[in-house]
């Protein structure tokens, strides 16, 4: 059976991150020691971001405290709306970023760098900024981050990316309908769906939902309804629908603490004898889900 592989993504070891993080960012500390699992556990990959407050320093710290700078393979992102359309400097920013973040991560070089702004896909300035990158050895691949699924469409077509980062997950499966994935295939593109926990909202439960979000009370209900006729937990069908989703390459999620980390890794290695049948179920179910549900970038508008 083909199954997608880990990728720790890092959000929460720089930020307050997750509307169900009860225990809010981790000590340094603490997070040396989900690292040290991590690796142990044969996770390679680390998604992080120079948004994600003082991430990339975490994880530059630690990997040089282990000697893992030759042994990692870490995906780095562009600054959000940093470069507008008419910025003649864009190349030269790019580079210059990048260089920032392989400082902050002490490596020479990144695995993947992707656009945080789905948009700057269409500057042509700022593509050619990945482009030199690449050829200077400092990013061995390229991408974009999305949300809107026209914009994975445009980028997986393009035959000009290595990279493509979605979110994917029991509540968001708008581009099962699409062609991406085979679209991605076919152009040689990684798939690295982010998001399978939906930044937690799909392990709330009842009072701590917030009122704007009364709706997806009701889709948890159905949710719980479906997997307890196959005897899952909640984490289990979470992952399951994206590690096994053909058209996924590597799962990037997100741990508040060790107890999630170690609960996430023993459940991706039990997954060879999940009931197909209940992936079947929750993709029939759960279909058009209101952008205000699966968009946290909406969230905080209410």
């Amino acid at each position: 059976m083909v199954k997608a592989k880990l990728c720790l993504g890092t959000v929460q070891f720089g930020l307050d991150y997750g509307i169900n993080n009860k225990t809010g960012k981790p000590a340094e500390e603490q997070v040396f020691t989900m690292l040290d699992l991590a690796v142990a556990k044969g996770i390679e990959y680390f998604d992080t971001a120079a948004a994600y407050g003082n991430a990339e320093e975490i994880l530059g710290r630690y990997f040089e405290s282990r000697n893992l700078q030759k042994q990692v393979k870490v995906i780095s992102k562009l600054r959000p709306n940093l470069i507008t359309d008419d910025n003649y400097k864009a190349e030269a920013i790019v580079e210059n970023e990048i260089r920032k973040s392989l400082a902050r991560l002490k490596l020479d070089c990144l695995e993947g760098y992707l656009l945080h702004t789905p948009t700057d896909f269409y500057n042509q300035s700022i593509m050619n900024g990945l482009f030199l990158a690449k050829e200077k050895g400092l990013i061995r691949n390229l991408g974009v981050s999305i949300y809107e699924t026209e914009h994975a469409l445009d980028v997986a077509k393009s035959g000009i990316v290595d990279y493509i980062q979605t979110p994917y997950n029991v509540f968001d499966q708008r581009l099962d309908k699409t062609g991406f994935f085979s679209m991605a295939k076919a152009h040689g593109v990684t798939v690295f769906a982010r998001s399978p926990f939906l930044q937690g909202l799909l392990f709330m439960e009842g009072d701590d939902i917030p009122a704007h979000l009364e709706r997806a009370r009701v889709y948890l209900h159905d949710f719980d309804e479906i997997i307890a006729k196959y005897s899952l937990k909640r984490v289990e069908a979470a992952l399951f629908l994206s590690c096994l989703n053909p058209g996924i390459d590597y799962v990037v999620f997100g741990v508040d603490n060790m107890g999630q980390l170690t609960e996430d890794i023993e459940v991706f290695k039990q997954n060879s004898d999940i009931d197909f049948s209940c992936i079947g179920e929750l993709k029939k179910h759960f279909i058009n889900i209101e952008k205000e549900i699966i968009f946290p970038s909406l969230w905080a508008r209410k």
